[in-house]
């Protein structure tokens, strides 16, 4: 059964890191595929836009280096992506959105015998789909904004009040818009209208302060929940993509320890509970939030992979309860490894020399 820490449970933290610290000292070779490739939108614009060093990537191969892995960076766009990745002990994923958070890459890797690092394929999938996860949400009786769905061609109704128009599938706040004015609404559902014409969410507008709230699995079926940040946007309207990217390191965003009263720390933290208990989510998570001026807290989305890049809102919650970066890696591995193998009466994959063969002859 799953036990949550807190900041304050101070001796279960140092117990579980120190066996975690230790784990990690007899794993050095451990062969990680640590995948990460333009496949997203999202990916798409970090790749081509954040700066190498700022990169999660970047900063995920370096705690590589620290615990003493082998490791290598694998492309999904690659055609051997597949036959490489059968070769791991682990894969570490660092891709965002369609094909990398929404349980297809999970599900490849159950059927490919690959432990990887993180929640499974349908925790993946429903944290993937805001739609869906709102939905879930409720089930489970936890606040989250109002919102209905449009599925295109039609018009939208307008009630007045300001809303978020956001994409169904992916992060950073790619393709989402705040609209105040109702002439801005067909361009704003035009920009989160994926070419598959897919659903678009119009989520209420629930002005606030965003906060959010990391959650991540230790040795003894532990999970420690980060205190709660705050996370404000100096020079946008909300805690939109360029913002969250800071390509230039203006700092034009500002995160700190979330100031809150004693029932609403932990009316946040336990809703992060119930998200990952009813979710069934493992080894890492983060849900963010929008805190309003009145002190009710409202759950926009749930994060199954993590931004991990050094300065990342995850990062600085594991530096607040003494746990390094490289303390994460080593945790999301710890757990990938102590999980019981998806096991079916499967046959072992077998690979042979036709997969470029196969996409020339299907090329235009």
């Amino acid at each position: 059964m799953t036990g949550f820490l807190n900041p304050s449970s101070d001796n279960a933290l140092q117990k579980a890191a120190e066996e975690l610290r230790e784990w990690g000292r007899s794993r050095q070779g451990l062969r990680v595929a640590l995948t990460y490739g333009p496949v997203s939108a999202e990916d798409r614009l970090y790749h081509s836009k954040c700066p190498v060093e700022q990169r999660s990537v970047t900063a995920l191969g370096a705690a590589l280096e620290e615990i003493g892995a082998r490791w290598k960076v694998l492309d999904p766009c690659e055609p051997d992506f597949i036959i490489d990745l059968a070769g791991y002990d682990v894969a570490l994923s660092n891709l965002h959105g369609p094909y990398g958070e929404d349980g297809r890459l999970q599900g490849l890797l159950d059927y490919l015998r690959v432990p990887y690092c993180g929640s499974g394929v349908a925790a993946s999938a429903v944290a993937a789909d805001k739609i869906l996860c709102k939905r879930v949400m409720l089930t489970l009786g936890v606040p989250t904004p109002g919102w209905h769905v449009w599925s295109g061609g039609g018009p939208v109704a307008w009630n007045g009040r300001p809303v978020m128009v956001k994409p169904p599938f992916g992060g950073s706040s790619v393709g989402m818009s705040l609209v105040r004015d109702p002439a801005d609404l067909p361009a704003a559902l035009a920009d989160a209208a994926s070419p598959e014409g897919a659903e678009v969410l119009i989520e209420e507008y629930v002005a606030g302060t965003p906060m959010t709230v990391g959650l991540l699995e230790l040795p003894g079926d532990s999970v420690v929940v980060f205190p709660p940040l705050t996370t404000e946007a100096a020079e946008a309207d909300f805690y939109d993509a360029h913002s969250k990217l800071d390509v230039d390191s203006r700092a034009a965003v500002t995160v700190r320890a979330a100031e809150l009263e004693p029932e609403v720390l932990d009316q946040v933290t336990g809703h992060a509970r119930t998200l990952w208990g009813g979710l069934g989510l493992r080894g890492s998570a983060r849900i963010d939030f929008i805190l309003t001026d009145d002190g009710d807290p409202y759950v926009l989305e749930v994060n199954s992979t993590p931004g991990m890049s050094r300065n990342s809102n995850f990062a600085v919650g594991a530096a607040m309860v003494g746990l390094t970066h490289t303390d994460v890696v080593l945790a999301m591995l710890h757990e990938a490894l102590a999980r019981p193998p998806y096991d079916v009466p499967l046959p072992t994959p077998a690979f042979a020399g036709t997969t470029r063969a196969r996409e020339a002859a299907v090329s235009p």
